[in-house]
């Protein structure tokens, strides 16, 4: 089954609890955590995904675009992730795989990210750790921009990858998303799709999500 992820970086932030249950069919709550100097942007941060936790049932998968992850990864568990995505590129993989043991020591799902210029095979060191891969098909940092169809190789790479070493991880893709694009991610092998602007700006919100899933 296709999961849709909505990303709440397009939401009206005045009016986030509102947003959020908006997209109460989806299947996660989309967070995207940046510091302004992993990426070049500020977003939100650990006292807003403790707001959020009690306005939804949906698990938060919450995407760290930060450098060092490792040092708050438990502040986003305590804080209410359910899944927490940390970028191969933040820091050297002895601490990226330290971080998938902190947030597995907080009984949470853990994942890791890889940005477009990144390798496939980047993942590898951590495919038998992890519970969700996270493709990038824009890069990180901004809402609203192209998909990067030329990113799909890899998505069929690391589908490979996954089937063959831990086929229960779930495989996600983020940026550009919608209702043409998300046809070639899913033919691709990803089975959880990010969605921001495609899901906010649509008139009917529940029916995108349908129409996303297919």
């Amino acid at each position: 089954m296709i999961k849709i992820s909505p990303s709440i970086l397009s939401a009206d932030f005045a009016y986030l609890a509102r947003d959020i249950q908006a997209i109460s069919t989806a299947d996660y709550v989309h967070v995207d955590v940046m510091d302004g100097l992993f990426v070049p942007n500020i977003s939100i941060g650990i006292p807003v995904v403790k707001c959020i936790r009690p306005v939804t049932d949906l698990p938060l998968d919450v995407h760290l675009m930060i450098q060092e992850p490792v040092r708050y990864v438990d502040q986003f568990c305590d804080a209410g992730a359910d899944i927490v995505t940390c970028h191969v590129e933040a820091d050297t993989q002895e601490n990226i795989l330290a971080a998938i043991d902190k947030i597995h020591a907080k009984g949470k799902k853990a994942g890791v990210v890889v940005k477009p210029r990144t390798p496939a095979s980047a993942v590898l060191p951590f495919i038998d750790r992890v519970e969700m891969i996270l493709v990038m098909t824009v890069e990180p940092g901004f809402g609203g921009q192209k998909f990067m169809a030329d990113m799909m190789p890899k998505v069929q790479e690391i589908r490979r990858y996954i089937d063959a070493m831990n086929p229960g991880c779930e495989l996600e893709v983020d940026g550009g998303v919608d209702p043409a694009t998300c046809k070639i991610c899913v033919a691709s092998g990803a089975n959880v799709l990010v969605a921001g602007s495609a899901v906010y700006k649509a008139a009917d919100i529940p029916a995108r999500i349908r129409e996303l899933r297919g």
